[in-house]
C-alpha cells in the first residue's frame, strides 16, 4: 500500500513539473530591467510613455532609437516576456 502512495505521489509530481515547463511565456512575465536598445540595466529617470505603456532605457540614446522604431523592440520585450509599467494618469505626471 506505501508503494502504491509513493508512486501516485510521484506520478503527480513528474506530471506538474512537466506542465509548468510547457506553459507560455506569460506564466513566466517579468517587469523591466533591462534597456530594449542595449540591454544594459534601465535608469528609471530615462523612458518614453507609449500607448500607455512607460519603457525605460540605460540612456537618452537610447530613448531615441527606440522611437525611430517603437514596434520592433516593443515586439523584443513581448517574446521575451517583459511586462511593462502602465503610463502615470495625465494628472499624476
Amino acid at each position: 500500500m506505501k508503494k502504491i502512495r509513493v508512486g501516485i505521489f510521484l506520478g503527480v509530481a513528474l506530471g506538474l513539473l512537466a506542465f509548468g515547463w510547457s506553459m507560455p511565456n506569460f506564466a513566466q512575465a517579468a517587469q523591466q530591467t533591462l534597456c530594449p536598445v542595449l540591454g544594459n540595466k534601465i535608469d528609471k529617470n530615462v523612458y518614453v510613455d507609449y500607448h500607455g505603456q512607460r519603457i525605460y532605457f540605460c540612456c537618452p540614446r537610447c530613448k531615441a532609437a527606440f522611437k525611430k522604431n517603437p514596434q520592433k523592440y516593443l515586439s523584443q520585450m513581448e517574446a521575451q516576456g517583459v511586462t511593462l509599467a502602465k503610463s502615470p494618469a495625465e494628472g499624476q505626471k
